[in-house]
């Protein structure tokens, strides 16, 4: 049994706090229910709605929406060195990996406190810290929109990238993802450090032996120092890709930028932060009305109160248009842009 809802405000159910409103809305707990939607003779099309953290809406969503707020956390199979876990599509992504450290399931320690479900962190394939979700990925069932049909996608299937899957390209539209099931260690745990300021962290807390919990907490910490939380303003994390570059048009930034921050990709590409830049180009905790770059991390653009979502797409293609003019790099918006 269903229950559609009119007219609703989706500003609870987006992290930017856009106050849209859905002309149909449904709320999915099972996979029953969502196959008892999807087949629904007056609808032909949905907008599939998560967790609400990687997206920009700047219009009211005429389409129904099905809110995937489906529940459960399962050992699949377990050894003495790994374990198999199945997620529902539901689950916060942050109480996700929580449940993990309770449990000494390593492998997502690194992406603590990400916002979004667990349904949703395949598509974009979610990244922080020098761990991404295909680093524990083994498999997501999904429901085939037009048909219904139960579909599993193995991590070869799903051609991860960098914040890029099939889901964001060749499937795009055409399933909505369930579950997902990942394999993570249970003893042996090999902790990622080195990235970012991890190892930091970790000293200045004067711990030389880590745990899973303790990259958990040194991740949670520098986040929390650097990114705003959604419940007090609205943003959706990094608002754009760190963009990849060729190592001829790094040598060439790097000799009026010497110390330009990058990351070496291969022989012959380097990724830039695009947080940077855009602060190279002055936009760091810049307010333009209710639309604005945060404080500590130029990176985020946040909603300060009731800015609309065009203001804050705006406000994306002026940093946009202006890093391209000073560097000559184009930066790719990370959030979807509804």
């Amino acid at each position: 049994m269903i229950t559609i809802q009119h007219n609703v405000s989706l500003k609870k159910f987006n992290t930017f706090g856009i106050n849209t409103k859905a002309k149909n809305f449904i709320t999915i707990t099972n996979i029953s229910e969502l196959i008892v939607a999807l087949q629904l003779e007056e609808f032909s099309n949905y907008f599939v709605l998560g967790g609400g953290s990687n997206m920009l809406l700047t219009q009211d969503i005429e389409i129904p929406v099905l809110h995937i707020n489906s529940k459960g956390k399962r050992v699949v199979f377990s050894t003495e060195d790994e374990v198999l876990v199945e997620i529902q599509a539901g689950e916060n992504w942050h109480e996700f990996v929580l449940w993990c450290i309770e449990n000494d399931f390593g492998g997502v320690e690194n992406l603590s406190l990400i916002p979004g479900n667990v349904g949703t962190s395949p598509i974009q394939n979610i990244g922080a810290y020098g761990v991404e979700l295909k680093d524990t990925f083994i498999s997501c069932a999904a429901i085939d929109i037009k048909t219904q049909e139960q579909k599993v996608f193995q991590r070869d299937d799903c051609n991860f990238g960098y914040r890029n899957s099939i889901f964001k390209n060749e499937v795009k539209g055409k399933y909505i993802i369930t579950s997902v099931v990942f394999k993570l260690t249970r003893k042996n745990h090999k902790l990622n450090t080195s990235y970012g300021a991890i190892q930091q962290e970790l000293e200045r807390n004067q711990i030389t032996k880590p745990t899973i919990k303790n990259v958990s907490d040194a991740v949670i910490a520098i986040r929390q120092r650097k990114l705003p939380d959604p419940k007090e303003i609205g943003n959706s994390g990094s608002f754009f890709k760190n963009p990849v570059i060729s190592k001829a048009a790094f040598d060439i930034l790097q000799k009026e930028h010497p110390n330009a921050p990058h990351y070496v990709i291969s022989d012959t590409e380097i990724k830039v932060p695009a947080g940077w830049l855009i602060e190279q180009c002055g936009f760091k905790g810049k307010r333009f009305g209710d639309a604005g770059v945060h404080k500590n991390q130029a990176l985020v653009l946040v909603n300060y109160d009731n800015a609309t979502g065009a203001e804050i797409l705006a406000l994306a293609k002026k940093i946009q248009a202006s890093v391209l003019d000073k560097f000559n790099i184009a930066i790719e918006a990370e959030v979807n842009v509804i």
